[in-house]
């Protein structure tokens, strides 16, 4: 004997599979609140801005001058998340900007080195200051506050000591190109500057195929995932920003080339934070360091690295910036430590480590950069702009707090 069951009809399977939708959806704002709060809040800074300049911040040559202006915190802000997340924090990395500036200057001024040697040199000399400060955190055991805070002392005294107290320029035209100079041109002549369109055609094809990946291993794994029309209204977004911002740069004189080191640190460093064991091992440590050590992570090993990194990237940094001033400067940095934490805690840092992305990171530096770049454009004093800059630090990291205690983390 067979017994018949009716299946469920299509009318009654719809607004369950509705709300499942809905559940997830708002479960994944929920979960990434703080990215996507910054991300509205950048785009609603951006278009406050376009109004108030009159279309003035969005110009092709105001974009281009924006990276170039913000690449060096933006470098900084990189490394400087990665450091909070361990649960540390790198006080010194202005002075080192300064110092590894220096010693660039002297390189090539005094002694007319070739700017690419001189470039891998001082990316050396912010490895050993990282190796410095993280074999004193890691294997002595001296909280990071206390060493970065002599590091702040030590590296800006010897900065006025190697420079003796001068400016020392000018740099050659190749070394200068770091802060200053786009891809060239190739190619027939049209209306945009054709690499910078196929790199726009690169980044896009890039973008989409990793969606799809991340989406096809997920059903893979039997994981939630976004709904087939939101997760194309994503992609679509995700495309047309891409091409508008190709667009813009393209019209100009194409992309510059602190554009391009930011996008491979974000790329590369982005992966290792993901993918790599060791940055797991990063987050583990910032998450919970006893029971990390109790899980097998080399936690000394691990935070020497972290510093060791930072210092490199705060050596690019430091030649970023003497490239754009064209002069190794004895007040160069000042600062670029606060500017570097407070993006860091603007992208979604915690205080208690273990949170925050690279992505997240430049976010935040972008908040920043806008700020200043709009507040200059419509003539508000620097007193001013350092009042409502604090206050967006207060209000991003008021946020976070009261989203955690709102979803009971």
């Amino acid at each position: 004997m067979t017994t018949t069951t009716t299946p469920p009809s299509d009318t009654s399977s719809k607004p369950s599979a509705m709300e499942s939708a809905g559940a997830l959806l708002l479960r994944s704002v929920r979960s990434n609140m703080r990215q996507y709060g910054m991300l509205v809040a950048l785009a609603f800074i951006v278009i406050l801005f376009q109004i108030w300049t009159d279309g003035t911040l969005l110009l092709p040559n105001n974009v281009s001058n924006l990276i170039q202006q913000n690449g060096y915190i933006l470098i900084l802000a990189i490394g400087m998340m990665i450091v909070i997340i361990a649960g540390h924090i790198d006080l010194s990395v202005g002075s080192l900007v300064a110092f590894v500036g220096a010693m660039s200057a002297v390189m090539m001024v005094k002694h007319d080195m070739p700017w690419v040697l001189a470039l891998v040199l001082s990316l050396l000399i912010g490895a050993v200051a990282g190796a410095w400060q993280g074999f004193f955190i890691a294997y002595v055991g001296i909280p990071s506050f206390i060493v970065t805070l002599a590091g702040m002392l030590l590296f800006r005294g010897l900065t006025q000591i190697v420079l003796e107290g001068q400016s020392l320029s000018p740099f050659p035209e190749g070394f200068q190109n770091i802060a200053k100079g786009f891809i060239p041109e190739m190619g027939p002549y049209t209306q945009y500057h054709n690499p910078t369109l196929v790199l726009g055609l690169v980044t896009v094809a890039f973008l989409l195929f990793r969606e799809w990946r991340s989406r096809k291993q997920q059903l893979a794994y039997d994981l939630d995932v976004t709904p087939t029309g939101l997760w194309v209204a994503k992609l679509v977004a995700i495309t047309a920003a891409v091409v508008a911002f190709t667009l813009t740069l393209a019209s100009f004189h194409g992309v510059p080339v602190v554009l391009l080191i930011m996008c491979g640190l974000l790329i590369a460093l982005g992966y290792v934070m993901r993918n790599a064991v060791v940055g797991r091992h990063v987050y583990a440590l910032g998450g919970n360091k006893a029971a990390a050590k109790l899980s097998g992570v080399k936690d000394k090993r691990v935070t020497f690295l972290i510093f060791v990194n930072m210092g490199v990237l705060a050596a690019l940094a430091g030649c970023v910036y003497a490239a754009r001033l064209n002069a190794g400067t004895p007040q160069a940095g000042l600062n670029f430590e606060l500017e570097a934490i407070a993006a860091s805690f603007i992208g979604g840092a915690s205080m208690s480590g273990g949170v925050g992305t690279v992505m997240g990171a430049v976010i935040g530096g972008l908040v920043l950069g806008v700020l200043n770049n709009g507040m200059s454009l419509v003539n508000i004093g620097t007193d001013y702009q350092q009042v409502i800059k604090g206050l967006v630090l207060l209000a991003a990291v008021g946020f976070d707090v009261w989203n955690k205690r709102k979803v009971g983390r």
